[in-house]
């Protein structure tokens, strides 16, 4: 509800300044054009010019507030993905640790995840290819799995299990 009520200020705030900036340029037309058939009295003058006022310091109001919230929230996503982004990290070194991985093959499992191809892995590496091919199928023998893609599909399937282990691999 709280929300909607901004919302609603906020589009009135936006509707007052577009409603003043309208009539403040007319304004300013009238005085430069010396357009005589538009009467505008001082009185007149100076309700626009408080209603602009009072539309740009709700704007500037609401907008501090959106950027105060934002930041709040931005502060609690990235701290929520430091989080996860840790306990992925720990979910792969218990499923390396489990499968028996050597330090190389879990380096090679680690960057096939992250979606990087044989020759990224080799150069990242200073390896051949040919060793990254070696240490991969180690890596997916040692796991009951058959290629890369099976690697990835079985830590996302991990995540998306809600704590269940996954069927097609050895744990």
């Amino acid at each position: 509800m709280h929300k909607i009520k901004r919302i609603h200020l906020l589009r009135a705030a936006v509707g007052l300044q577009a409603l003043s900036l309208v009539l403040l340029i007319g304004e300013i037309f009238v005085e430069i054009f010396k357009i005589s058939f538009i009467r505008i009295t001082w009185e007149i003058r100076e309700y626009i010019e408080i209603s602009a006022i009072i539309g740009l310091m709700i704007g500037l109001v609401l907008a501090v507030s959106y950027i105060r919230e934002l930041r709040a929230r931005n502060s609690k996503v990235e701290g929520q993905l430091r989080v996860v982004a840790g306990e992925f990290q720990m979910l792969l070194d218990e499923h390396f640790a489990a499968w028996g991985l050597s330090k190389s093959e879990k380096d090679v499992a680690y960057f096939a995840i992250k979606g990087m191809n044989n020759n990224e892995i080799s150069s990242l590496r200073g390896t051949s290819e040919g060793t990254i091919k070696a240490q991969l199928n180690a890596v997916y023998r040692k796991a009951g799995l058959e290629s890369r893609t099976q690697l990835l599909g079985y830590f996302i399937e991990e995540l998306m299990a809600d704590d269940q282990p996954a069927n097609n691999a050895k744990n």
